[in-house]
């Protein structure tokens, strides 16, 4: 069994001197999602996402030897300093100091942007930190050249991991679980997996357009939102829940029962808010226009039994997935139906995709 201390180098990096690398890191949706967090960063029940192919950050890190302890680095959004994100660096920083100690060794430009619009409502903090985990596992690879791949994707894994949950699922693989789980051989806590089975043809370049219902910084931040599971009622029951249909989704996915995946997708979707609904103190996230979409959607597929289903994340955004099969009739009721409800009436089309990408 893989534990966090595999992760801290067994030897003393020997430094170089610079250099700069660059990764492209993809942001994810959870099909089964996880809410509720243990210290260190880890989840309280497993997950499974689809990595999606275009909303991804581009990343490069550049690095140059220095003298003196302490972390040092600039950070750039899109060519321009960014002091606000700074902290998040720094604590990131700290949080992986103890399995990267060569970082104090050197001082860092951070240079990131996203193909997708900022404050588009498509959370960053996956991909962005994703980015940077494969940015430094790079750098480390560079330092120590006999690591293995399986050995330096892990580690990606389990670093971004450490930036943000989610961004341990947007390193390698279209499908990706995070947390162990009884049927999903190799999954773990620490970092996430590949799905490993071989999945439905029905699934290959599966679609998710993502309707943009409000832009604005959520009422309540998603760490906030994790802590409240924190003794609540229904906690115990919803995990248990979530290694079910994490359970059913495995087969599902083999299977490519659709009927099956729109029942367990748009389940978990309502679930997620439903805790949100039912913490203390509670809150909602979900607009009005999320719930006309969601509705109208509902009808669509009823009256046109075209197998098209909504996901969300934890905010009003909607995400509606569905086979590339039927992309043609899916984009026409969303250009005829739902961007009315969409914030300036944006939308963005993405698909699965396949993880991190060395540019």
């Amino acid at each position: 069994m893989i534990t966090a201390t595999d992760f801290i180098p067994k030897q003393t990096l020997a430094a170089i001197d610079s250099g700069s690398f660059s990764w492209s890191a993809p942001s994810n949706i959870a099909l089964v999602k996880y809410w509720g967090k243990k210290q260190p960063q880890l989840p309280a029940n497993p997950s499974i996402s689809f990595t999606l192919n275009h909303c991804k950050t581009l990343t490069t890190l550049g690095f140059s030897k220095k003298d003196g302890g302490g972390f040092s680095f600039d950070l750039l959004f899109e060519g321009q300093p960014k002091e606000d994100f700074k902290p998040k660096i720094t604590k990131f920083f700290e949080r992986i100091e103890p399995y990267c100690p060569y970082l104090t060794q050197y001082h860092f430009t951070i240079d990131t942007q996203n193909t997708f619009p900022h404050s588009s409502g498509i959370a960053s903090s996956a991909s962005g930190m994703a980015a940077l985990a494969m940015n430094i596992m790079s750098l480390e690879k560079a330092i120590c050249p006999e690591m293995s791949e399986d050995y330096f994707y892990r580690k990606a894994s389990f670093l971004a991991r450490l930036g943000s949950g989610s961004a341990c699922r947007s390193i390698k693989g279209q499908v990706v679980v995070w947390g162990e789980h009884a049927e999903i051989e190799g999954s773990s806590d620490l970092f996430g997996v590949a799905f490993s089975s071989k999945m439905h043809s029905n699934f290959s370049n599966y679609q998710d357009t993502i309707l943009l219902v409000d832009k604005g910084e959520k009422q309540v931040l998603s760490t906030v939102g994790h802590d409240l599971m924190n003794g609540h009622w229904f906690a115990q029951q919803r995990f248990l829940q979530a290694h079910e249909h994490l359970s059913q989704m495995k087969s599902i996915l083999e299977s490519g029962n659709l009927e099956e995946f729109i029942k367990i997708v748009e389940s978990e979707a309502l679930t997620l808010h439903a805790m949100m609904m039912t913490s203390l103190p509670y809150f909602i996230l979900m607009k009005p226009n999320t719930l006309e979409i969601i509705n109208r959607i509902w009808k669509f597929r009823s009256d046109s039994n075209i197998p098209v289903c909504f996901t969300l994340d934890a905010g009003a955004n909607v995400h509606v997935l569905y086979p590339e099969n039927v992309r043609v009739d899916v984009l026409e009721f969303i250009k005829r139906e739902l961007v009315g409800y969409c914030q300036n009436g944006q939308y963005i089309c993405d698909a699965i995709g396949f993880g991190s990408q060395k540019i």
